[in-house]
């Protein structure tokens, strides 16, 4: 028998009747009738005897039935288990992310995740951008967030927000607006590490305007920077992630330069995603966009 002569045969058994059958399936009865005659043809023998009352069941038929109802049970676990990876449930995503994203980005985004999908996993590792390159490039995560740059020929990224970086200042500071680069640079300017995303666009642009910052400080981590500057050290170029965390200990300043940065997310041209990551990456760009608005 054909799967579909056992749908048929489930069908009228279940309903007792060829008209029921075909209601069930959502198809015409003379569909009903044809292929239900076609797998009686297909046997050698009947499945049902045809009478006045009805529909009644053969003995062959009735053999027929435990096997056809664990098979129908085993479809439905399909189905059910087909709809549970569609949500994401019983997933595993292993994900990446810079450090100041994972603060203010992931955290709230996986607490939206574990509330809509509460049968996925994630795994949720910070680092710098090289390491998370590294790490995608050996198939140790499914996918990372970062801030832009280049990236290998193995990996995919698709820019997902923009903005620009913004002066992170001591609140007693009697600055107000936009304050340019060689102000920032008069009063101490924590420097970001050249080969750093963010520092990479600090860099040219100060050599673009001939400065040279008189800070010493080379510095890799974003909130340390905002830390120095809280403790007296100086002035500071964040991306407005890290900004926000200190919003209401730092004055937090526009400046007068273009200091463009991207986030993106990073994946492998040749490792698909699961629904649990796409999900995750829909979160993602929600609450991204959320901050953008």
């Amino acid at each position: 028998m054909r799967l579909r002569h056992i749908e048929v045969f489930q069908a009228v058994l279940q309903a007792g009747s060829v008209s029921g059958a075909a209601r069930l399936l959502n198809v015409s009865q003379p569909n009903v009738s044809r292929v239900l005659n076609h797998a009686e043809q297909q046997l050698g023998f009947t499945l049902f005897d045809r009478s006045p009352q009805g529909l009644i069941v053969t003995p062959e038929g009735r053999r027929l039935m435990p096997e056809v109802e664990a098979l129908f049970s085993h479809i439905q676990a399909i189905g059910v288990l087909a709809e549970q990876l569609r949500q994401g449930e019983g997933q595993h995503v292993r994900i990446g992310s810079a450090h100041s994203l994972g603060h203010s980005v992931m955290a709230p985004v996986l607490v939206d995740f574990r509330r809509q999908i509460p049968g996925g996993s994630v795994e949720l590792v910070t680092g710098h951008f090289n390491t998370l390159s590294q790490d995608l490039l050996h198939y140790k995560m499914d996918f990372a967030l970062a801030f832009g740059e280049q990236v290998s020929s193995e990996l995919v990224s698709e820019s997902i927000y923009r903005a620009d970086m913004v002066a992170l200042l001591p609140l007693d500071s009697p600055q107000e607006g936009p304050v340019a680069l060689s102000w920032l640079c008069d009063n101490d300017l924590l420097m970001l590490q050249q080969q750093d995303p963010l520092g990479q666009v600090l860099s040219r642009v100060l050599r673009e305007n001939g400065l040279t910052p008189r800070s010493q400080l080379h510095i890799k981590t974003y909130s340390v920077i905002a830390d120095l500057v809280l403790a007296g050290g100086g002035v500071g170029v964040v991306d407005t992630f890290t900004a926000r965390r200190y919003s209401d200990q730092l004055k937090i300043l526009p400046v007068v330069e273009a200091l463009p940065f991207e986030v993106i997310l990073l994946s492998r041209k040749d490792q698909p995603q699961s629904q649990a990551a796409i999900k995750l990456k829909q979160l993602i760009r929600h609450k991204l966009w959320e901050l953008e608005a």
